[in-house]
């Protein structure tokens, strides 16, 4: 099932924050929650799958918001970007010591903030790159313009469509299938197409959930139903076993 990029507005004016929730709402973002203080910004980023925080400089309680950036990064490591209405060069120089993806001040347009959004969540996928080399590579090849139509981190993808980004599970893709230069991603009620060939789609991911078992096929392991010497299964889906690949899904097999 594909879901909405969750967010967490961290901001202790309830005006403000609800009319926040809306707008990203409008968007297409999902909010996590809304909260007025760091150390309950902090009990949700644990507990749930944010994938972005918003966060205000000035809220209640003994941290600030630059306070709260800097504990939320010693627990897990998440994009984040200041609104504010303090726009003086101490605050500024404070915050970007912590390394925001962006700094808005308040009043701002939620086009700006979309595109904040948009470039925090691309920039935070480069740099959680294991193999960066392949990620050099694919935008010495297509440039960022192209490359920000699929971006991955946190055990999922986000696949860009219709000027916005959708969230994908890992674990709700069975498998990929090549197409030319593009590639379709199967789940199990829908497919998606992104204009990548199989293996720069099996680079990006980078992880070893996914496997090449054909030249026009990589499947999710975790969805292996059963298979024989020439059949892979996928729940009710056949597809086929290469001749160069099946020693390689041999091996994989049995060290599972």
């Amino acid at each position: 099932m594909d879901e909405k990029v969750k967010i967490l507005i961290v901001e202790d004016e309830g005006i403000v924050a609800m009319e926040l929730q809306e707008s990203l709402q409008n968007e297409g973002f999902e909010v996590a929650a809304i909260v007025d203080n760091g150390p309950e910004a902090l009990e949700i980023v644990k507990d749930d799958d944010v994938d972005l925080v918003l966060l205000d400089i000035n809220i209640k309680g003994s941290w600030d918001g630059i306070e709260t950036a800097m504990q939320l990064k010693k627990h897990k490591n998440i994009p984040f970007i200041y609104v504010t209405a303090y726009g003086d060069s101490n605050t500024f120089e404070r915050a970007k010591a912590t390394m925001p993806s962006a700094y808005l001040i308040k009043p701002f347009r939620i086009n700006d903030l979309r595109k904040a959004i948009e470039l925090a969540m691309f920039n935070f996928s480069l740099s959680q790159e294991k193999n960066q080399a392949v990620k050099d590579e694919l935008i010495e090849k297509k440039g960022n313009q192209e490359l920000e139509g699929i971006l991955h981190f946190n055990n999922a993808i986000f696949i860009k469509q219709n000027y916005k980004y959708n969230k994908l599970s890992y674990q709700d893709i069975l498998y990929l299938k090549a197409d030319g230069n593009y590639t379709y991603i199967q789940t199990a009620n829908k497919k998606y197409i992104i204009k990548y060939s199989l293996q720069n789609v099996v680079d990006i991911f980078n992880t070893d959930k996914f496997v090449r078992v054909h030249r026009s096929f990589a499947i999710n392991m975790s969805h292996l139903t059963s298979f024989n010497e020439t059949t892979i299964f996928i729940n009710e889906e056949e597809i086929p076993i290469g001749r160069n690949y099946k020693e390689p899904f041999m091996q994989l097999f049995r060290q599972l």
